[in-house]
């Protein structure tokens, strides 16, 4: 494992304000740093239907959205019924024709397919930010924050009455249990447009992509100026090419808008101590600190450096406490379980594998960890 230098936070899937969008300011941006990028970037093919799309919608469902309603018969066809079997992946953010083509997607890709097949049904729209625990996950030292999106179709409510042509019908893809009294805030289809580019950036960044990263996250930028997690997005964008200047103009926005952004904080505490202001990014980190005193995966990464020093019961107490408070995350299960291995704790390092896997989101995560727990599985079995 890596040991983590520097914390670049970009967000993902942040909720924005609603009001009309200012325009983004233009000395944010510095083309000349970037080649362009290696495929199209275009706002109008994010809901386009594919001809594979019209002719579900044509054949296969024509039935059901007859005889139950389209916006109920969409629904049905499309989760419930577990046609089109689609399988959550949270690896790439597809537009609404890959996401079909795959039969896969994350929450943004799947309320992207909604829309796109209920906005051709002629169906009202309407998107929901979640008010949800953040959800963190890294690659390398990128820290991801996910948030979550869900889709109305009909009518909305309003002071507890629906109005619309027909009534409403909430589509989450979190488990039933997990929406029950869940708080949500309405967006806007730009907003849900910058989401997409935004996490295409931050996708392409854990690549190592950064010139198709800057023209999503500015792409972003333009589809909702007043989506700050895109402009944090750019900042850590700037920072990895090494225009400190630029990446310094970028988080000092994020921070105008919103002056509690830790995430911000860290990142820009990070440009100044590379131009040597050390005494500047200090007090930001302090700032940060006070503001977030046991930031995401702080005892992982403390857990770590216990494994490194081949203390395992301090690594295993430690991967426990981030355990506790994001039992979610596959990666910590792991590690948990692994220490759990070196202590000769075999029932906790079952357990954990066992939790890795299920917590998993992505196939080559699924395999790897199913992979380790029959090795671990297998050697229980011979002792």
């Amino acid at each position: 494992m890596r040991h983590w230098v520097c914390v670049l936070f970009c967000v993902l899937l942040a909720a924005c304000a609603s009001q009309p969008p200012a325009r983004a300011p233009d000395h944010l941006f510095d083309d000349t740093l970037f080649a362009p990028p290696s495929e199209r970037i275009d706002a109008a093919e994010v809901f386009a239907l594919s001809d594979e799309m019209k002719a579900y919608l044509r054949t296969e469902i024509a039935g059901q959205l007859r005889s139950n309603g389209k916006h109920r018969g969409l629904a049905e066809a499309l989760y419930q019924r577990g046609q089109l079997k689609i399988e959550y992946d949270s690896v790439t953010t597809r537009n609404a024709s890959q996401a079909f083509a795959a039969r896969a997607g994350n929450c943004l890709s799947l309320v992207i397919l909604t829309a796109a097949f209920a906005k051709e049904l002629d169906l009202q729209v309407h998107y929901q930010s979640a008010f949800l625990e953040e959800t963190w996950s890294r690659s390398g030292n990128l820290y991801l924050r996910s948030g979550h999106v869900n889709i109305t179709l009909g009518g909305r409510f309003s002071d507890g009455r629906a109005y619309g042509s027909s009534s409403p019908l909430t589509i989450d893809f979190l488990p039933q249990q997990e929406i029950i009294g869940l708080r949500t805030r309405s967006i806007s289809e730009r907003t849900v447009l910058a989401m997409y580019m935004n996490n295409r950036s931050a996708e392409a960044l854990v690549r190592g992509q950064l010139n198709d990263a800057y023209w999503w996250a500015r792409e972003a930028t333009l589809q909702d100026p007043d989506f700050a997690s895109s402009y944090n997005t750019l900042g850590v964008i700037y920072l990895r090419r090494g225009n400190l200047l630029q990446a310094e103009k970028a988080l000092a926005h994020v921070l105008g808008r919103e002056p509690a952004n830790t995430r911000a904080m860290v990142n820009l505490a990070q440009v100044l101590q590379a131009q040597h202001r050390n005494a500047e990014a200090e007090a930001l980190t302090q700032r940060a600190a006070r503001l977030e005193p046991t930031p995401p995966f702080h005892y992982f990464n403390l857990g770590m450096d216990a494994m490194r020093r081949d203390d395992f019961r301090t690594a295993r107490d430690l991967f426990a406490r981030e355990v506790a408070r994001a039992g979610y995350y596959h990666e910590f299960h792991f590690w948990l379980g692994v220490a759990s291995f070196r202590l000769g704790e075999m029932d906790q390092a079952t357990k954990h594998l066992k939790l890795a896997l299920d917590n998993s989101t992505t196939r080559g995560d699924k395999d790897i960890y199913a992979a380790k727990l029959d090795w671990l599985t297998s050697k229980q079995r011979h002792h």
